[in-house]
């Protein structure tokens, strides 16, 4: 494969992640063989150490390249901010919390051989009750307002061709539609199991007030 990827992963206040994230990352590319890669971590104006490690690991790590918000701005506008700067004809992205699994990075790659949008979702979800019902819930507004056919909008594995870009209006909270705009725009758009892991550092910015709210505004 000629084509280059771009890993985008937003990051508030997961300084305490990072590390093991990049070496998992480092690990992934390594095993992929003969492929360009890259990965923008976009320190969405975190208040913890965030901004110190990414420095000190981008001097281990050349493919790593940095972006500091100078604002905590939400996911989804550091996501659109990371998708826009990045170099690569394939865009993965991931959370920064280690839920997501970098190891799924292959099959991602595999399947935007074939299409043009690929969302992951959680088939064994590894979260204490009340973020899964609030996930249940997020996702069941979502698909009462917009039908996009994709069962976990939430999950932060996901792929897209260069080409979807276009087709991304910014708004807070536009990444749980991602799949819906690509779907208008008349490209193509599939789902795959990916797997996803317990929180082990830091905490989620998620609850049932925010997410249902923004989903329904």
């Amino acid at each position: 494969m000629d084509k280059m990827v771009s890993v985008v992963i937003p990051a508030f206040n997961e300084s305490a992640n990072l590390r093991t994230l990049v070496s998992l990352l480092d690990h992934t590319f390594t095993c992929m063989g003969d492929v360009q890669y890259e990965c923008i971590i976009v320190n969405d104006g975190s208040t913890d150490d965030t901004r110190v490690v990414l420095e000190h690991l981008r001097h281990s790590y050349p493919w790593l390249r940095p972006l500091h918000m100078r604002h905590n701005s939400g996911q989804s506008a550091a996501l659109l901010a990371g998708m826009r700067l990045a170099r690569g004809d394939y865009l993965i992205t991931l959370d920064g919390d280690q839920q997501n699994d970098p190891r799924d990075i292959p099959k991602i790659v595999d399947a935007l051989e074939h299409y043009d949008c690929v969302c992951g979702y959680r088939a064994q979800r590894n979260d204490v009750w009340h973020r899964r019902l609030t996930s249940w819930c997020g996702n069941l507004a979502r698909r009462w307002i917009v039908d996009d056919g994709i069962r976990d909008a939430g999950c932060g594995t996901k792929g897209f061709r260069r080409n979807c870009l276009e087709h991304m209006v910014p708004f807070n909270g536009v990444h749980r539609f991602f799949a819906a705009m690509v779907r208008n725009g008349g490209l193509s758009v599939t789902e795959i199991p990916v797997a996803h892991h317990p929180r082990t550092h830091g905490r989620s910015k998620y609850g049932l007030g925010n997410r249902i709210f923004w989903v329904l505004y």
